[in-house]
């Protein structure tokens, strides 16, 4: 994500301040290793698994994972009639994945004659993610997608005097936030529970997940659906975040003063 959405070197328009220029086309490509094994499972079977993945950036895209096809049952793969285009690079084959009466159609592609200028696809094969029963990263279960290494989440310790309103009212109030920074997103300030009035607060229904930060719950105010998050078990990049809530909401006023200067 980081090297193809701007300000990165592979975005349409990384900006203006840097002291090169790329004299390529407007839509990049950079393929290289994943370090680590990655298997997924389906219908029982694991019909992937290699420590020879590679991913592919792609401008304005999220990193995919190819895989060769030796490291593929391919033997679980029907070639469909499917096909798509891409200018960067070529025609894309389609197969469907058939495991007893599981069936996920078209959820594999490849580029069997790619372009001139993306001939390093030729042998691979990419999978949709959502299709597949589970995937692991060695034997850690991934959740959304594999972690872009190019990504950071950052969250530090603030002294910043932030107060959360609606309507007037104070719903959360502290000098001891966390604020999390986060590739290609703004800055969350997180404010610890003991700051919030949770007697206002309800747990919603709606959970996201993120491959960096781990399972998010939501929570509602009155007038305001889903108006605050958490994460009450993050992964390793968001420990800090644990048991904090941020908020974000067109009802809500999120005001932050600037710590005092030392």
């Amino acid at each position: 994500m980081s090297l193809t959405l701007a300000p990165g070197p592979l975005a349409g328009s990384p900006g203006d301040d840097v002291n090169y220029s790329i004299d390529g086309p407007k839509h990049r490509l950079l393929m290289h290793e994943f370090p680590r094994r990655v298997h997924a499972r389906f219908g029982g079977e694991v019909v992937l698994d290699t420590e020879r993945g590679r991913l592919l950036h792609e401008t304005g895209l999220l990193p995919a994972l190819y895989v060769p096809e030796d490291d593929v049952r391919t033997d679980l793969l029907e070639r469909t009639d499917h096909s798509t285009h891409c200018p960067f690079k070529g025609d894309a084959a389609y197969w469907t994945i058939r495991v007893g009466d599981r069936v996920a159609e078209n959820a594999v592609w490849g580029y069997p004659e790619p372009l001139p200028e993306s001939s390093w696809l030729r042998g691979y094969m990419a999978f949709y993610w959502a299709p597949m029963d589970a995937w692991y990263d060695e034997d850690e279960r991934v959740h959304g997608h594999l972690r872009d290494p190019f990504h950071r989440v950052d969250a530090r310790a603030s002294s910043r005097h932030v107060r959360v309103l609606l309507d007037g009212e104070l719903v959360a109030e502290t000098e001891h936030p966390k604020v999390l920074s986060e590739t290609g997103l703004p800055n969350r300030i997180y404010i610890p529970a003991v700051d919030v009035r949770r007697e206002l607060l309800t747990r919603s229904e709606k959970r996201t997940v993120c491959p960096y930060k781990g399972e998010a719950t939501y929570w509602s105010l009155d007038g305001a659906e889903d108006a605050a998050w958490s994460y009450e078990d993050p992964l390793e990049n968001a420990l800090k975040v644990a048991g904090h809530f941020s908020f974000d909401h067109r009802a809500l006023t999120v005001e932050s003063d600037p710590p005092p200067r030392a």
